[in-house]
């Protein structure tokens, strides 16, 4: 069961990954910058943006996005050592597969057929080339733009799969790494001691699942009971201040 990261216990577990140098990793939407109608007019507040720069002169950072890595470099307003994009299939050091690729075209051409009908139901694609996503959070009926949705994606191409989110349902290939295999990587490239990772959704579950025991997970908002996070924090507002803790435990150190 998730805990509060700021009570006694959440301190402590944060003091202690600390001191192990770790890997600081963080999802964008929803735990960096907060959820917005439109994915395109999305902003990091300032304040987090400089806290994350003064982390990345000390420790390697990391942000693992489902956001393309193009779109999301010009959001950050500092320079991370790691960016992997698309849910983690987009990643200089991982290869793609053939088969997938191929699916995932296949299905880029056949919601182009049907443009016309997931836009009547408020439905926008979102085509992030290793990745696509279906919003619907500007539907006026999200009910039917769901079942829009699903309807499109019946009988999904096994090459393929399928997972939800906020108000939005992503395809990726099949056979792609996630966040949890990102995450796992990008601590042994670092040659870092430990992770701490941050996320609010769906597709940070894997880092959450894969997580060592001497990590620290931690989930934006305790909407999922069921996560797999050790800890929560009370809303994207909280982020800055997780932040500022990690600054002053780092100088300490």
């Amino acid at each position: 069961m998730m805990r509060h990261l700021f009570t006694p216990d959440g301190e402590r577990a944060l003091e202690a990954v600390m001191r192990l140098r770790p890997l600081l990793a963080f999802d964008f939407d929803g735990t960096l910058a907060p959820i917005v109608a439109r994915p395109d007019a999305v902003k990091m507040p300032k304040a987090i943006s400089r806290r994350l720069a003064q982390l990345a002169q000390r420790r390697p950072l990391a942000i693992v996005t489902g956001r393309s890595v193009a779109d999301v470099v010009p959001r950050l307003g500092f320079e991370p050592r790691y960016i992997v994009g698309n849910h983690g299939a987009e990643d200089p050091t991982v290869g793609t597969s053939p088969a997938g690729s191929a699916a995932l075209e296949s299905l880029r051409q056949r919601i182009d057929g049907l443009l016309d009908s997931l836009r009547t139901a408020g439905v926008m694609l979102e085509d992030k080339r290793y990745s696509l996503a279906l919003h619907y959070r500007l539907a006026p009926d999200r009910a039917i733009a769901l079942q829009r949705i699903e309807a499109l994606l019946h009988e999904l191409d096994p090459a393929l799969k399928a997972f939800g989110g906020k108000c939005v349902v992503n395809v990726t290939v099949a056979a792609a790494p996630d966040k949890g295999d990102a995450v796992a990587s990008l601590v042994q490239r670092s040659g870092a001691g430990s992770a701490v990772f941050v996320g609010d959704d769906v597709n940070d579950e894997p880092v959450f699942i894969r997580a060592e025991p001497h990590w620290l997970t931690v989930r934006v908002d305790r909407d999922d009971p069921s996560s797999k996070a050790m800890f929560f924090l009370d809303g994207h507002g909280e982020v800055a201040l997780l932040l500022g803790k990690m600054l002053l435990l780092d100088t300490a150190s």
